[in-house]
């Protein structure tokens, strides 16, 4: 295993997706922690010091606060819960036609527990993609896009980087604001990062069009001088062009569905899996038809091997392992909340989890990319990865 190369970024979305399905199968507060904990153990042993790898600190603080969110409403506008009373609340008398919903009335605990365990469900899927967004890098991934998602590519990637630049602007600019002796907290501070902040977003922007354009994206090979044309003996005519539109579209509403089917336990069995792997299969071929008349070169393209396989085989296991448990007997994987009784841990979804700590060691550390560590100390380590040619 060839420890010197760096890791694929597709590998850490597979494992990260392999580990939010497994949270979205399950409402138990202990396997939710256990796999927050493995989640932020592999991101700080595997993350660099690029920008977006600090992006998980964000994605833990938008789950805290979706938990508060999800107690707040349940306690205000829930479904009434039978159990110990915490608190009363006033009460908003609603016509006989909104049955079943309240405004105010009591708390019980088994109600706050039920919110809670909803609540650290969805932040523990956040963490798992903020955990992505902080172990892969960005850049490498747009180059590991088919070329004939180059452009939509393009987009998703500077979507996806978004979070992670927007919390390393608002960082600097309140460091700033602070050796200045300047208010940095506050609706004061806020009002003297907001404008640093958009300044900054708009030159990121103009620098990222112009680098775009010098580039040549979004344009095609010329063919007896005329420019825009397609490359020549590409054999995609306007008909295959449509049919692998029409393939790609249908691929990627199969994996839409088949991804919903994953996430929700109680979808059908043919909704999950088969549609899934329908779709990747109308998808991957929809793309190969689209890819004959996308010319791009790839400047030293990423390689999957072994270690590839590692880490995403390991999420995919853990998730695995949460689909198994929930097939035969789901009892562990959801504790009850009425009457309220203290969660037990299942066995084979904790040793799925064990397993997706694998990447801690089985992924190459951070500083291991021989491009990195052979740059000067005053150069940016993230030059190397901007140089590729578009054809």
């Amino acid at each position: 295993m060839n420890r010197l190369r760096p890791l694929h970024p597709g590998a850490w979305w597979l494992w990260a997706a392999g580990l939010a399905t497994a949270a979205s199968r399950t409402t138990n507060p202990l396997l939710l922690a256990l796999l927050l904990a493995i989640a932020g153990y592999v991101v700080a042993a595997r993350r660099s010091a690029a920008p977006w790898a600090r992006a998980y600190g964000f994605y833990l603080r938008m789950g805290l606060a979706v938990i508060v969110i999800r107690v707040v409403i349940a306690a205000l506008a829930g479904a009434p819960a039978p159990g110990r009373v915490l608190v009363t609340l006033p009460e908003a008398r609603l016509p006989g036609w909104a049955a079943g919903v309240r405004l105010g009335g009591e708390v019980t605990m088994e109600g706050v527990a039920g919110a809670v365990y909803a609540g650290l469900q969805l932040a523990t899927m956040l963490a798992c993609v903020g955990a992505a967004n902080a172990l892969a890098n960005p850049r490498r991934l747009l180059r590991a896009m088919p070329g004939a998602l180059y452009e939509v590519g393009v987009a998703v990637v500077v979507a996806l980087s978004f979070s992670p630049q927007l919390v390393e602007g608002v960082s600097r600019v309140r460091a700033a604001r602070r050796l200045r002796g300047r208010p940095h907290r506050g609706l004061r501070g806020l009002r003297g990062v907001a404008m640093p902040v958009l300044e900054s977003a708009l030159e990121r922007s103009v620098d990222l069009a112009a680098a775009m354009d010098a580039r040549g994206f979004g344009r095609h090979q010329a063919v007896d001088g005329a420019a825009g044309s397609l490359p020549a003996g590409d054999g995609a005519g306007r008909g295959d062009r449509r049919a692998a539109g029409a393939l790609t579209l249908l691929g990627v509403l199969g994996l839409c569905a088949g991804s919903y089917g994953l996430l929700d336990a109680s979808s059908p069995v043919l909704l999950g899996l088969p549609l899934l792997a329908g779709g990747a299969g109308l998808a991957a071929t929809g793309l190969v038809l689209g890819g004959r008349r996308a010319t791009r070169s790839r400047y030293r393209p990423d390689q999957w091997g072994a270690q590839e396989w590692a880490v995403a085989g390991s999420g995919l296991a853990a998730a695995a392992a949460f689909v198994v448990t929930a097939a035969l007997g789901p009892g562990g994987l959801h504790p009850s909340t009425s009457p309220l009784a203290v969660p037990a841990l299942p066995l084979l979804p904790a040793l799925g989890l064990v397993v997706a700590l694998l990447p801690a060691w089985a992924a190459p550390p951070p500083d291991s990319d021989p491009r990195a560590t052979s740059t000067p100390p005053h150069t940016s380590t993230t030059t190397p990865d901007r140089t590729e040619v578009a054809v």
